[in-house]
């Protein structure tokens, strides 16, 4: 029997003002116009020294003899301004656990998790840029230090980790050409699967979202990502994976 844990997780930009001026200095240079300014500031959401964990979104699958089995899935989501021991449960579509605490207690939860279920193999689209040096970064700015470095391994083996966006290039993703590397919602509508942006909701328009209050709708979006990742990867699985 093998475990598996399907994750993705959401992110937002943290507050400019609190960067220090050499900071911001380094972060704007080479910018010159507002328009420049203003996606250079959009950018912050994308590295976990500039931006923070809105959620991650996860289901535990367990692969036995008669097949794939759902143990769990759920969802951790933030809201800043509770204290670490306030935690709030609520139950969102297809009745996924919400539970809602800050950053910390979100990123502490996860390794508990990670730890609980014997350190399950990743399953992701992009994670290896992303999602995990995302969380192992995080988790050092909070001084949390993981039981386990889930980023081991090299660009071209890492075990524990099905990277999907390695796999459907093959390890050698281009600009142009067979392997090109396209986005999760190119690769759903290519296979046949529920794009989880056919609600109207993607990562770009997630940070105004947060600002909004809307970490529900959010947490939501996250698990339709989780649920067409999972099942990209039984595509994958059933028609280019050799090593079964």
């Amino acid at each position: 029997m093998r475990t598996y844990l399907v994750f993705d997780i959401e992110t937002a930009p943290l507050e400019w003002e609190n960067f220090s001026e050499s900071q911001q200095e380094y972060w704007l240079r080479g910018t010159n116009t507002e328009e420049e300014i203003e996606t250079r500031l959009s950018w912050r959401s994308l590295t976990p020294l500039t931006g923070r964990i809105l959620c991650i979104g996860m289901m535990i699958i367990e692969q036995t003899e008669d097949g794939w089995n759902v143990q769990k899935k759920g969802c951790l989501s933030t809201n800043p301004d509770l204290q670490e021991t306030e935690i709030f449960d609520e139950i969102l579509v297809d009745d996924v656990k919400m539970q809602l605490s800050n950053e910390r207690k979100v990123l502490e939860d996860f390794w508990k998790i990670m730890v609980h279920f014997h350190y399950p193999t990743l399953i992701t689209f992009n994670g290896r840029m992303f999602d995990v040096p995302f969380i192992m970064l995080r988790s050092a700015v909070y001084q949390i230090r993981p039981p386990y470095n889930i980023m081991s391994g090299t660009k071209f083996n890492y075990p524990n980790h099905i990277d999907l966006i390695d796999e459907l290039t093959f390890y050698s993703p281009q600009q142009w050409g067979a392997t090109k590397k396209f986005n999760f919602d190119f690769y759903s509508h290519s296979f046949g699967i529920v794009s989880p942006k056919s609600q109207g909701v993607n990562g770009a328009v997630v940070p105004e979202m947060f600002a909004n209050g809307q970490i529900k709708e959010i947490s939501e979006y996250c698990m339709r990502d989780v649920k067409a990742t999972w099942e990209l990867f039984l595509y994958w699985n059933e028609y280019l994976n050799f090593n079964k």
